[in-house]
């Protein structure tokens, strides 16, 4: 299951992030994934769960934005939401299409906790 692996190549990130800004938790870490991108949403979410464990993300809540594929075609110049194993303009038809969107698989967001300003204050 690569999943997994995206997972701690994910959390190395959220680690770094979380240091750089001297949380002292994560709230929720938000990826979007796109049809495409070869990664199983549901598997990733799995993934998460067992590879937060034990890390600053370990009570972080895991939300996936599922991008669709988006192509352009070549012919007429329209793009279009396409199915992901029919990469066809949705206009023409034509198969002589670029795809602008749905291979992604991208770190959008990290919700931290920060230190409360009045204890930190009192330290």
């Amino acid at each position: 299951m690569h999943e997994l692996s995206i997972c701690e190549s994910l959390l190395r990130e959220v680690h770094a992030i979380f240091v750089k800004h001297g949380a002292v938790g994560i709230e929720r870490v938000r990826v979007e994934v796109g049809l495409l991108s070869g990664v199983e949403p549901a598997l990733l979410d799995r993934a998460f769960d067992v590879a937060r464990a034990g890390s600053c993300a370990a009570d972080a809540i895991l939300s996936i934005d599922v991008i669709p594929v988006v192509v352009r075609c070549a012919i007429c110049q329209m793009e279009s939401q396409t199915p992901p194993n029919r990469l066809l303009c949705a206009g023409c038809h034509s198969h002589r299409v670029r795809v602008i969107s749905g291979h992604e698989l991208l770190l959008r967001q990290v919700e931290l906790r920060l230190p409360h300003p009045s204890i930190a204050a009192a330290y």
